[in-house]
């Protein structure tokens, strides 16, 4: 029986997810922040600020921001004095990332091209482990939270930020409108790409539920995990051995 998984409004072959999701992100990258606002409405600015309020990254602690290949979050982060490898599977994003840094006059960040799910760290090297809007796009997100948690130090912290539904009532639907019918045609007119933008929108549709993902997030080692909602349609997972 073929092991099948959800690549936004399909299911495909698992053999062949790492590919397509690469082709997404490599048609998008240039365009990565205009892509967020489209999906967010602006708001995925705020909820990085308040992700890495919640992180509390400390002046020479290590951190892995898995996923984080355009820098946002880094950035961030680097701001506070921690030091941060910034990984990534798609090289497109990661040259993103290194350019803006430069523009930036952002040194110090480690650049790392990295399949979430087979890590080549060592063990117990990271204090914290960081991934935004990443963890959909894996195969198989039981291999990354395995991998997360296998790099971490004995009391390193996992922190994971997440598009999900909402409950606000009406909500629901006014955002399905707008994602079904008008960020493919915002995605078909900045980068003549309304595929990768359905995909992008499907794949947080299908994304685990909360309770889902807790399990998941426990099941990987995290006993000490906690899971809730932040600013309405965003999830932020904050876990670990301490939080």
């Amino acid at each position: 029986m073929n092991d099948t998984v959800s690549f936004g409004y399909e299911d495909i072959d698992a053999s062949e997810k790492t590919g397509r999701v690469g082709e997404v992100f490599s048609n998008v990258a240039s365009k990565y922040d205009i892509m967020n606002d489209a999906m967010s409405g602006g708001m995925h600015r705020l909820w990085k600020n308040r992700f890495v309020a919640r992180v509390k990254p400390q002046h020479g602690e290590t951190i892995l921001d898995m996923a984080g290949g355009t820098g946002d979050i880094a950035f961030r982060m680097a701001d506070h004095g921690a030091s941060v490898t910034v990984s990534d599977i798609n090289q497109n994003m990661l040259d993103v990332g290194l350019e803006r840094a430069v523009e930036r006059g952002i040194d110090g960040l480690v650049w790392s091209r990295q399949n979430a799910e087979e890590l080549s760290f060592s063990n117990r090297i990271f204090d914290a482990y960081t991934i935004a809007f990443g963890i959909r796009n894996v195969t198989h997100i039981e291999k990354a939270l395995s991998e997360a948690h296998r790099v971490l130090k004995f009391g390193g912290r996992f922190y994971c930020l997440e598009f999900s539904s909402v409950e606000w009532p009406g909500f629901k639907e006014a955002y399905d409108l707008y994602s079904h019918k008008l960020v493919p045609q915002i995605g078909k007119a900045i980068a003549g790409d309304e595929d990768s933008y359905r995909y992008l929108i499907e794949s947080i549709r299908r994304f685990p539920n909360m309770a889902d993902f807790e399990r998941r997030i426990r099941s990987a080692g995290f006993e000490n995990t906690r899971v809730e909602p932040i600013m309405g349609g965003l999830v932020a997972i904050h876990s670990g051995w301490k939080v």
